[in-house]
């Protein structure tokens, strides 16, 4: 095998005319993707001694499908020799077409084992996978949107481990935690380098954004939690490292093509590139992602798409947040009004997606408003001092827990489903992960738009008994009322909107697809299976969990 290819392929923004191919090479030098119509190259360019590549595939017919090869210095890296699965390939959007898109996120890189498998389950996207491969390509998704927690740096396996011990002892901080860019480099790598995994992200497009883990658990959740970060003396590389490599591996590829000529990271490559500079952008990143956590306000990371009647709008609602007591909210002034601007009506279908779910169970929505409340002072200041405990010991900072941000974005969605925003869509669906339990929600809503909350969480990190019995707890219609008093007592306004949980809570490792018909649309749930057989590595297949339909108008 060629070890000139570190890892991808990944095939990542594709619309009607163009693909983005994204790769890490070992050395140096050109990329050249080559398909039936044509070929396309890039030059590397590099971040801390690592080399990656993004070749820009253009002048495609739309609705078109070509297999693809990758070319590293003159040598076809990409199929591997060997390689038995389907040949990786680029099919481009059709105008006007409906959307089939699988979603999920939290997803453990972890090896497939009979251990790993009996502790957190089995990986639902390498399930997915193989299903594809039996299936006709026709029905595979146009685009697999990753809700957050691609990668986890606070929770890592014994294989990450062992590398981070190669580099520097486990007794010094931050321990079995990522310390900075290089220790992101090869958490990528175990989370993408598996085979068939590896195959699905180099023919199925996706779109992604972060949540905690991909930085570390409760990321943001208060201003207390920021200042007790930056005491740290481990903290500034690490967010850093984790900002500067989700920008190469994770946020570039989420770009179309004018997006990315306007990034400043990107504009300053290709201009370096053009003028033959050859760098190390590493120090360029590392300023960058420390202004980015420090002054969000001065980059977005969300991102919209449409495709089709079909508007996808992808949400940060974990580096924007503006967190001090007085002023808090989930996104910040400038992302609000961006996230608005987003939500217009003539659109058969509007999807939001947001690592963190929008509409919880009822008694959760009440706890974790009461909870910000009390945090807030409302039972004064020794009960803020514990409130704050609270929160951050059972992970009380959703929507919910940011009740303005909560009102605000509920109120734009009601005046997008009346029609004050345009022709009112057939949907208006949040998108989520993070909770890894899985469920939908709907709200109260006059007139023909449906109003709705799907989960589905996680792809690979089941929750043990103890957790998912207090989750079902929380759902409880007994509770929601107790937890809906304790609120109102403690003076928080009741939501604009009104909602219930219409399906679950479901807990396996699930990924789902939701596919657009008309104004109507169908979601399914489906989990991975050993299928009985004896080899628990090779033995997976894909069964429902569950479904939810909104016929056709």
């Amino acid at each position: 095998m060629d070890d000139q290819l570190v890892l991808g392929p990944l095939l990542r923004y594709v619309d009607e005319t163009s693909a983005a191919v994204w790769v890490e090479v070992r050395q140096p030098g050109q990329v050249t993707v080559s398909a039936a119509t044509g070929q396309w190259e890039a030059t590397t360019f590099a971040a801390h001694g690592h080399h990656y590549a993004l070749v820009q595939v253009e002048g495609l017919e739309p609705g078109s499908v070509q297999e693809y090869t990758v070319e590293v210095g003159g040598r076809t890296v990409w199929p591997l020799p060997g390689e038995s699965r389907p040949r990786s390939r680029i099919a481009t959007l059709r105008p006007g077409q409906q959307l089939r898109m699988a979603f999920g996120s939290c997803r453990m890189s972890l090896p497939h084992d009979e251990k790993a498998n009996k502790q957190h389950g089995v990986d639902a996207l390498r399930a997915y996978a193989r299903e594809m491969m039996s299936a006709e390509a026709d029905t595979w998704p146009d685009l697999f949107l990753f809700l957050g927690d691609q990668v986890y740096a606070d929770d890592t396996s014994e294989e990450m481990q062992e590398f981070i011990a190669s580099r520097r002892s486990l007794d010094e901080p931050p321990g079995t935690e990522l310390k900075d860019f290089e220790e992101y480099t090869h958490l990528y790598q175990l989370a993408w380098k598996e085979p068939t995994n590896r195959w699905l992200l180099s023919t199925l497009p996706s779109a992604m954004i972060f949540d905690d883990h991909d930085i570390r658990d409760d990321w943001n959740t208060s201003a207390q939690w920021r200042r007790e970060m930056a005491k740290l003396s481990w903290w500034p590389a690490r967010i850093q490292g984790g900002l500067a490599s989700y920008w190469v591996y994770q946020h570039l590829g989420n770009l179309s093509p004018a997006e990315r000529a306007k990034d400043e990271i990107w504009s300053q490559i290709v201009a370096a590139q053009e003028a033959g500079e050859h760098r190390d952008w590493g120090d360029v990143l590392d300023a960058f992602a420390a202004r980015a956590d420090e002054h969000p306000d001065t980059y977005r990371w969300s991102f919209v798409r449409d495709i089709g009647a079909t508007r996808v709008v992808v949400i940060d609602s974990r580096s924007a947040r503006v967190l001090e007591p007085s002023e808090r909210s989930i996104i910040d002034p400038l992302e609000m009004a961006w996230f608005g601007d987003q939500l217009r009506g003539d659109f058969d279908h509007v999807l939001i997606g947001t690592s963190l779910p929008f509409l919880l169970a009822k008694g959760l929505h009440n706890f974790e408003s009461l909870s910000e409340a009390v945090a807030s002072g409302a039972w004064g200041k020794r009960a803020a001092v514990a409130g704050e405990k609270v929160r951050r010991a059972v992970d009380l900072e959703h929507w919910a827990a940011f009740h303005e941000g909560f009102q605000e974005v509920a109120t734009m969605v009601l005046e997008l489903a009346g029609g004050r925003r345009g022709r009112p869509p057939g949907s208006i669906t949040f998108l989520s992960g993070d909770v890894h339990h899985s469920y939908v929600a709907e709200a109260h809503v006059d007139g023909g738009t449906r109003v709705l909350q799907a989960v589905c969480s996680p792809i690979r990190n089941q929750l043990g008994r103890p957790e998912a019995a207090f989750l079902k707890l929380l759902g409880h219609g007994f509770l929601s009322h107790v937890t809906g008093f304790a609120a109102r007592r403690s003076k928080v306004p009741p939501p604009v909107i009104e909602w219930d949980i219409s399906r679950g809570p479901w807990f396996d490792n699930n990924v789902a697809t939701l596919e657009t018909q008309g104004r109507g649309l169908t979601m399914r749930w489906e989990a991975g299976a050993t299928g009985g057989a004896d080899d628990a590595d090779d033995a997976r297949e894909l069964e429902q969990v569950a479904d939810f339909a909104i016929p056709p108008t």
